[in-house]
């Protein structure tokens, strides 16, 4: 276990810290510093390497745990920075992070895998641990996951890239000539004028 103002580093083998023993939650909860580097990203994009991001410096925050009886209370912070690519031009591009999160955690089983299942808003705050342990390094997945924006965007006036030659109009004046393509609303156009 981790010793209380010491961050949770997760390189060098030490994801062990991740995991919380239930009875290491003292009355009045525990604070645990956090910083995720490298290593652990690079561990993770292992196990899943379709990841569209990758870390741009460690994140940084802080987790407290507090137990409600047998519920455990999990309140955090996590900040840091992505590299992202853009959705329109697809160059890559910092993007700064930064959430607040609570999470009930109530003993159960863990759902069944492959199953689907509708979720109502109480459910988005609500997880479910078992045994004696809570695994922190899913909890801090999944809200790096939710700071993702749906589509990242490099700047809102990003000009993305050319449909016809594929230049990259941020950086430089299409080639193209400028014929407009033929669309279903082009014989509107022409009514108008």
């Amino acid at each position: 276990m981790s010793w209380p103002g010491r961050p949770l580093f997760t390189s060098m083998g030490q994801d062990r810290f991740l995991k919380i023993d239930l009875n290491a939650i003292y009355e009045g909860g525990r604070e645990l510093p956090l910083m995720l580097d490298e290593a652990w990203f690079a561990r993770w994009r292992e196990e899943d390497p379709d990841l569209e991001f990758s870390l741009a410096g460690p994140q940084t925050g802080r987790v407290h745990l507090a137990k409600y009886g047998k519920d455990v209370l999990v309140r955090g912070h996590l900040e840091g920075k992505l590299k992202l690519v853009c959705s329109r031009c697809l160059e890559p591009y910092i993007y700064p992070v930064q959430a607040e999160f609570d999470l009930l955690l109530a003993p159960g089983p863990e759902p069944a895998a492959g199953e689907e299942e509708e979720l109502t808003s109480q459910d988005l705050d609500l997880d479910f641990y078992s045994g004696e342990t809570i695994d922190l390094e899913s909890i801090l997945k999944e809200q790096i996951i939710l700071m993702l924006p749906l589509k990242p965007l490099c700047a809102e006036a990003c000009q993305g890239l050319c449909p016809r030659c594929g230049a990259n109009l941020n950086q430089e004046p299409c080639a193209c000539a400028r014929e407009k393509l033929d669309s279903p609303f082009g014989a509107l156009a022409r009514l108008k004028k």
